[in-house]
């Protein structure tokens, strides 16, 4: 049936509305961002040298002095850029709890009430869960990644050359974002999969005779993903199939919960 001008007309009003609405919490993301972004730039070299402490871990693990780190610059832009990139990994880290609400703020007025109540837990586990896999990379994964390439360097002993490891800042940086952002994905594993149980379209189960298919995707991930050593690679898979585990528990609690409501809803009242 075709749709008359009145019904037109009545449906472009919230349509407008909706736009607005979404233009001002866009703004309030990107200024959120920006504002982020202008303060990492200004300390951008003091957050390198905080992402470069898991290298001087690595090289004490190495038996060598952590002073004696060096990373260098091979174009007169290189180093600029490069702190262009951490005020912009730094400035939405930190401006991604106001980006948050703000999508949380879009989205709330068109869900029911237990649905926004639902809906406000995976919105503080996305950054915990986030922040937590950062943490494992920067203390653990980062240095042993480092100390696994530092093992390669030669010294120059018995005549060989001498081969020296001399990362560059550029390279360096883009490692350790790699592997933040690949173990902060990996990490929201428990979130994604709590999702996809309340909207209906995985159940316990199905993620339990799926767990063998799981494991083998896990380690290809991270084969991909990591440094080619054994250590590395397990060192990511290990955590992801933790995390799947701990998907299906959570994913059962949900369901046990439904049942619940299900069964208060259909019981008789007197």
């Amino acid at each position: 049936m075709k749709r008359s001008e009145a019904d037109i007309e009545a449906s472009s009003a919230p349509l407008i509305d909706h736009l607005i609405e979404l233009r001002r919490r866009l703004i309030w993301a990107i200024a959120g961002f920006f504002g982020m972004f202008l303060i990492c730039f200004f300390f951008a070299k003091q957050i390198f040298n905080v992402l470069v402490v898991p290298y001087q871990i690595a090289t004490s693990w190495a038996g060598m002095d952590p002073a004696s780190v060096e990373l260098i610059y091979t174009a007169p832009q290189e180093y600029f850029f490069t702190q262009v990139k951490v005020a912009a990994f730094g400035g939405f880290f930190l401006a991604f709890p106001l980006i948050a609400i703000q999508v949380y703020k879009f989205v709330a007025p068109g869900l029911y009430r237990d649905e926004r109540a639902a809906f406000i837990p995976f919105l503080v586990a996305t950054p915990l869960l986030f922040l937590l896999g950062a943490l494992l990379v920067y203390f653990f994964f980062t240095p042993m990644v480092m100390w696994f390439f530092l093992s390669m360097q030669q010294t120059g002993e018995g005549g060989d050359a001498a081969i020296l490891l001399l990362p560059r800042v550029s390279e360096y940086l883009s490692l350790i974002m790699t592997l933040i952002v690949a173990f902060g994905l990996v990490f929201q594993l428990p979130v994604i999969c709590s999702l996809l149980v309340r909207a209906g379209m995985v159940t316990t189960a199905g993620l339990a005779d799926k767990r063998k298919y799981a494991i083998v995707i896990a380690f290809i991930v991270a084969a991909v993903l990591t440094p080619p050593d054994p250590l590395s690679q397990i060192g990511l898979a290990i955590p992801a199939i933790i995390l799947y585990e701990v998907s299906i528990i959570t994913a059962r609690l949900i369901e046990k919960k439904r049942a619940e409501r299900l069964a208060e809803a259909e019981a008789p009242t007197e």
